[in-house]
């Protein structure tokens, strides 16, 4: 039994709902669609309680995950990363209580891992050989490694000029790499062009509904780790905004499941970009629903180098709804923030989880968020694909 009842329109354009059990892609307006379950019989059924004895993965939420009872997912042993408490940095900033939640101790080394295992057993169950996706590095490295896994083919397409790390590692997994000239959005173009008349099931950000799903796991079990209580912020580096998007649908679905409270307040939400590639900061802060696209993107931060965001009004709209807010950080502060990392929590931290620091000690000293606060920093990715950097 699955409790996946249908795939809706995120833009509520009235055209829909769509068969899930059927291979979706965009909603005809344009807009992705967000998978949807039976709450109301879950919130009858399931409790909060049975997950004591289930396995620390992101697999023990499988009800609100689009899987059949029975079925097995194509999985490395994502999700359950660990919530560090980071007592030196509380010091050095002058807060009361800051956590780091680290995915970098998921499967290839980033948060990826999540909807890339939801998409590639979603993708094997409905009948699926080939799967692509346009990448700037970790989505490409977790497409390749789950579908090894599954014994799919993996077509990925990066920007020439991706780190070799990236590159070495989906020739680990047996992946077919093509390299093009310029962005992730030109990658994009050339694997639809590539992939669409031959049949090919792409798993673009947000292009299919179901990597998203991967990626909401985390507010499940940050609630979960605080012992079903919510932080006050949490901090989050955004480049196409699944994560944020993922976890403020799953903060409603833990409302209506009845694990937290109406009136417990959703955290606030903060997205953090790089000064060099903003099109979420500039479009909150002109009060803009969509973001557009940022012209000359540069960033040493492979993974906020999007220049423009399908899910950009998802996004805009979930910082408006929790009373969030927008912030682009400096390349040179967000390495610098990659050492505070390291030499003060043994936390290796990518460049965009570097950047989450650098935000949550700007906010501090604007008097946005209060040392009394409880501050969530999410690190999205590792540290070893960037030891360039830190040379």
């Amino acid at each position: 039994m699955s409790f996946l009842t249908t795939l809706e329109c995120s833009a509520k354009c009235g055209v829909g709902p769509y068969n899930p059990h059927e291979r979706q892609s965009l909603c005809s307006c344009g807009s992705p669609l967000l998978a949807q379950y039976d709450l109301n019989t879950l919130a009858n059924t399931w409790s909060k309680e049975m997950l004591l004895e289930r396995p620390d993965t992101m697999w023990r939420y499988r009800e609100v995950l689009p899987i059949a009872s029975g079925v097995l997912p194509v999985t490395l042993g994502e999700g359950f990363t660990p919530l560090i408490r980071a007592h030196r940095l509380e010091e050095k900033l002058g807060i009361r209580t800051l956590y780091v939640k680290d995915e970098s101790l998921n499967p290839t080394n980033s948060f990826k891992a999540r909807g890339l295992s939801v998409a590639v057993t979603r993708a094997r169950d409905l009948g699926a050989d080939t799967l692509s996706v346009p990448s700037a590095g970790n989505a490409a490295n977790a497409l390749a490694a789950y579908a090894a896994q599954a014994g799919l083919t993996a077509e990925v397409f990066m920007p020439s000029d991706v780190k070799k790390p990236f590159i070495k590692e989906c020739e680990l997994y047996g992946a077919n790499i093509t390299l093009v000239d310029g962005l992730i959005t030109d990658a994009g173009r050339v694997a639809a062009e590539r992939g669409r008349p031959a049949g090919w099931y792409d798993v673009s950000t947000l292009r299919e509904p179901y990597r998203i799903e991967g990626k909401k796991t985390m507010a499940y079990e940050l609630a979960e780790q605080l012992n079903w209580t919510l932080p006050d912020w949490i901090v989050y580096p955004t480049g196409g905004g699944t994560g944020i998007i993922g976890m403020w649908k799953a903060f409603d679905e833990l409302e209506q499941l009845g694990w937290i409270t109406s009136n417990q307040r959703r955290p606030r939400l903060v997205s953090v970009q790089a000064a060099g590639c903003a099109p979420i900061v500039r479009a909150f802060e002109s009060g803009e629903d969509r973001a557009g696209t940022w012209v000359n993107p540069h960033t040493v931060a492979d993974g906020l180098r999007v220049p423009a965001a399908i899910g950009d009004f998802l996004i805009l709209q979930a910082l408006r709804d929790s009373r969030g807010l927008a912030i682009a950080i400096p390349d040179d502060q967000m390495v610098a923030a990659m050492r505070e990392f390291g030499q003060l929590e043994g936390i290796s931290a990518s460049p965009e989880g570097g950047a989450t620091l650098c935000a949550v000690r700007t906010l501090l000293a604007q008097e946005i968020v209060s040392p009394t606060d409880v501050v969530v920093l999410f690190n999205t990715g590792g540290a070893l694909k960037y030891l360039e950097l830190i040379d």
